[in-house]
């Protein structure tokens, strides 16, 4: 079985919440809801200095569904709407779910909602319906800061891929989807100790963050 995953690159993360935007997008999430809302951490005082700019550091931090080893809201949901499926991702089957919401109060992370409309909780896919083609999540595909890498922990985070930049203005859309790089060929060297995930209750959350340089705040 398949481990999929997300790293983000939060050194090269800008805020610009492409990642959001093209999430509703495609996902045809409702105004109001996100399944990735994009944090501003900090400004906070860098370790020894002043205080007062520039004596300062901050970073975005892009929260989703973490699609975890272990979900507290599966184990709570009582009709099996909330499951994990063979690609290791947490999905929900919208024809079992009954709308009672003990997943999202199960949820650490604060990431699963209500649909008003359809009486159904929804969060973050991870795209399957475009993964399961071979493509990359569409918040992968749309981040312009080449910050968000897609792929299986199984074969290791560099491995992970993107799409590849391109200067050739003559390439189309499509073919530059079809071209990708990968974490290890792009990104600024890392090391272990740079690879943080959120707070684990238990739940071993799988989306990885890379933050070189700074304090690391996501469990705070």
């Amino acid at each position: 079985m398949a481990r999929y995953a997300i790293v983000t690159d939060l050194n090269r993360c800008v805020g610009c919440q492409a990642c959001s935007a093209a999430c509703k997008t495609v996902n045809g999430v409702q105004p109001g809801n996100f399944w990735i809302k994009t944090l501003r951490i900090g400004p906070t005082p860098k370790e020894g200095g002043s205080g007062d700019w520039p004596d300062v550091e901050m970073y975005f931090l892009p929260i989703q569904c973490q699609h975890c080893e272990n979900p507290e809201c599966v184990k709570v949901c009582p009709t099996q709407a909330s499951h994990v499926t063979e690609d290791g991702t947490v999905q929900i089957d919208k024809s079992k779910c009954i709308g009672c919401q003990f997943c999202a109060m199960a949820c650490p992370y604060g990431v699963r909602y209500l649909n008003e409309e359809e009486r159904v909780v929804e969060k973050c896919t991870l795209c399957q319906q475009k993964t399961a083609q071979g493509e990359l999540p569409q918040c992968v595909t749309q981040c312009g800061s080449r910050a968000r890498f897609f792929g299986d922990l199984d074969k290791g985070i560099d491995s992970f891929e993107a799409p590849a930049p391109t200067q050739d203005l003559a390439t189309s859309y499509e073919d530059m989807l079809a071209c990708r790089t990968t974490l290890a060929d792009w990104v600024e060297p890392y090391t272990e100790a740079d690879v943080y995930h959120l707070t684990d209750a238990g739940n071993d959350p799988k989306h990885c963050y890379i933050l070189r340089n700074r304090k690391w705040q996501g469990e705070e």
